[in-house]
């Protein structure tokens, strides 16, 4: 009977439940234009390989840059991702099944400096910290056995 004195209602468990366990849910981190369109989206196109476009029933745009990614990542590379989508996309991104980097944009006139930003940073040796790319016939990341990291 301690229970019933908290509040506790036996017929219904879950009222009122507050706990920490497990992740929030996946869909109030989605961007705006994405949580406004769920299921209602037209079509997509591959503007360029790596850019997408995709077109809502309202006439929403949302515009998605893929870039190569890694399945490991230092917290320095993490952060780095995350300053990118902080610049650009309003603190959004996502990652793909395939660890693909995905940022996306409401706006076309936010595609270029992105794209632009990306293709600037490069690691020491010369080569692309995010290749953008990996859509449509081409080539993305191989994913086979997972084991231990």
């Amino acid at each position: 009977m301690a229970f019933i004195s908290s509040g506790y209602n036996p017929d219904k468990p879950m009222e009122n439940r507050i706990s920490d366990i497990g992740p929030q849910k996946y869909d109030i981190f989605y961007p705006p234009v994405i949580a406004k369109n769920k299921g209602k989206w037209l079509y997509h196109e591959i503007i360029k390989p790596g850019v997408l476009v995709h077109v809502a029933e309202s006439g929403d745009e949302v515009y998605t840059v893929r870039c190569g990614g890694a399945r490991l990542m230092s917290v320095t590379h993490i952060r780095e991702i995350c300053e990118i989508a902080d610049k650009h996309c309003g603190g959004h991104l996502r990652f793909t099944t395939r660890n693909n980097i995905e940022f996306m944009v409401d706006d076309k006139s936010k595609v270029d400096p992105l794209v632009k930003d990306l293709e600037s940073r490069k690691f020491d040796g010369g080569s692309f910290k995010f290749p953008i790319g990996g859509t449509g016939a081409g080539v993305t990341n191989i994913i086979h056995t997972q084991g231990w990291i």
